[in-house]
């Protein structure tokens, strides 16, 4: 017997709302079916398993129960035994389901509303993962919109069939949008979120500025510029670092253009916020020189290790390398990812002559020699009793106003004081209790163990307690770093493992 029910409507309403929602018309038909399956079991339970169809060409519409062949029945609305289901289908097989047909339902006002709800919320739905799926892959792109309404600050941007969100804090300072206005901007995340796609965009990412200049200059569109670096500060003042792949082309001046028609365009569109093209370098002085521009640098010592770079400029560029608020130096600081230190020729003069004092009084109190021969040891490089107690004997005398009775007798002087040093030292780690086993770590020093006690780090169980982190805490960064501490407190457990395998021995 069939059971259809010919709704040759059904189809075109499909047509219809994948058009208006632009989603597939096989996904709105599935959602009617949902629909009606819903009604269905409304109707004749909602345990069953109630299922419905339409087909695809003539839009007839058929629903049926459907029920599992199973050896152990555990839900009996949607279960039958293997043995009685092959009494009515004989060729069923384990797992398979029984169909039977069921008459169509007439729509009451509630089933028709319920079901209208369904589509709705399906559509909805289909329509949020088609927005996620079409905007997910267009990350880092500027696309043009217009503001639809404001909550709170916050723009919401209509950009065809989606929606955005433009934050208040991703716009530039002092800018305004009302209704209706036109928006360019920066697409930065798009996120599936319990509500649906939400696609953020932002006028002040760095990525913007990028954006903008590869609309602008053809030569950054088509590869032979590459922009390496970009800072901020929006809608007051951005530096922009550039690279050229073809050396006949120079980058900062293909980018300011003919009259400086390129920047100006971008500038314009940014508020009129101040924009400093330099070129890029490999070399990290270099970079960091351009950085700093229009200020004149006159020396780097740059610590690889700590990230910094100390830059000495001359007395009269000091405010023309910090700038307004620190915001050049803060700037160039973000462009090359380096943490920059400003200082004077003055200023660098004066701490030099001061750390050039400091040396020569602690020559001069541990060997017990005058300022003259201090000096020598501290101009030819030497920082530490340390460096100077373990130099080979032929280096210190071929310094000039040393020879090798003078170069021993420094070396033995250096000795002996390391010696009465590190007495004193253990001497005062003995007194504050810190254990032997403790001590004898390699990689600690008695002024490292001293500093252990004062901590009262004292036995190998307070040590292997600490985190690598706080034991570079207490001995300080410039004494160890955090994997030399890694494996201080290793070697600390290490009696733990050993503990337990006695045990495990034992038992």
């Amino acid at each position: 017997m069939d059971t259809a029910i010919a709704r040759p409507e059904l189809l075109l309403v499909a047509d219809a709302v994948a058009r208006e929602k632009s989603i597939d018309r096989e996904e709105v038909l599935e959602a009617m079916e949902q629909a009606i399956q819903k009604a269905g079991r409304a109707k004749y339970g909602h345990e069953k398993d109630i299922r419905a169809t339409i087909d695809r060409k003539t839009g007839d519409v058929r629903l049926s129960r459907w029920t599992e062949a199973v050896e152990t029945v555990e839900n009996e609305e949607t279960q039958i035994p293997l043995h009685i289901a092959k009494k009515f289908k004989p060729e069923i097989e384990l797992g398979q389901h029984l169909v039977d047909p069921l008459p169509p339902i007439d729509f009451g006002r509630i089933a028709a509303q319920t079901a209208k709800q369904v589509i709705v919320q399906r559509v909805r739905e289909y329509e949020r993962k088609r927005q996620f799926e079409e905007y997910k892959d267009r990350v880092g792109e500027i696309i043009n919109g217009t503001v639809k309404r404001t909550e709170y600050g916050n723009l919401m941007v209509e950009l065809g069939r989606a929606e955005a969100l433009l934050r208040r804090d991703e716009l530039i300072p002092r800018e305004s949008f009302r209704n209706g206005d036109r928006v360019r901007a920066y697409i930065y995340d798009v996120r599936e979120e319990p509500r649906g796609p939400q696609i953020f965009l932002s006028r002040t990412h760095p990525g913007f500025l990028a954006k903008l200049f590869a609309q602008e200059v053809p030569e950054i569109y088509d590869g032979i510029i590459e922009i390496k670096a970009v800072a901020r500060d929006p809608g007051s003042r951005a530096k922009m670092a550039v690279i050229s792949r073809d050396s006949s082309i120079d980058p900062v001046g293909a980018c300011v253009g003919m009259r400086g028609s390129r920047v100006q365009a971008v500038v314009q569109e940014l508020q009129g916020e101040k924009i400093d093209i330099i070129p890029w370098s490999p070399q990290a002085a270099t970079f960091v020189v351009n950085a700093l521009a229009p200020a004149e640098v006159t020396k780097v010592v740059m610590d690889e290790e700590a990230g910094r770079v100390e830059v000495v400029v001359p007395d009269d560029q000091l405010s023309l390398a910090i700038g307004r608020r620190g915001q050049n130096v803060r700037l160039a600081s973000q462009l090359t990812r380096w943490d920059i230190d400003i200082l004077t020729e003055a200023e660098e003069s004066e701490r030099r002559q001061e750390e050039y004092r400091r040396r020569t009084g602690l020559f001069v109190e541990a060997l017990d020699v005058d300022d003259v021969i201090a000096g020598l040891l501290v101009t030819e490089g030497f920082n530490s009793v340390e460096e100077l107690a373990f130099s080979p004997l032929e280096e210190l005398a071929e310094i000039e106003g040393f020879d090798e009775s003078v170069a021993a007798e420094l070396i033995r002087r250096a000795e002996a004081f390391l010696l009465r040093r590190d007495a004193a030292l253990t001497e005062k780690r003995q007194e504050l209790g810190v254990t032997e086993e403790v001590a004898a770590i390699e990689a600690l020093t008695p002024a490292m163990l001293v500093a252990l006690g004062e901590k009262d780090v004292k036995t190998l169980d307070d040590l292997a307690d600490l985190a690598s982190d706080e034991l570079v805490e207490i001995l300080g960064e410039e004494a160890m770093d955090e994997a030399t501490a890694n494996e201080v407190i290793m070697a600390a457990r290490a009696h733990w493992f050993d503990e337990g395998e006695q045990a495990h021995d034992r038992a």
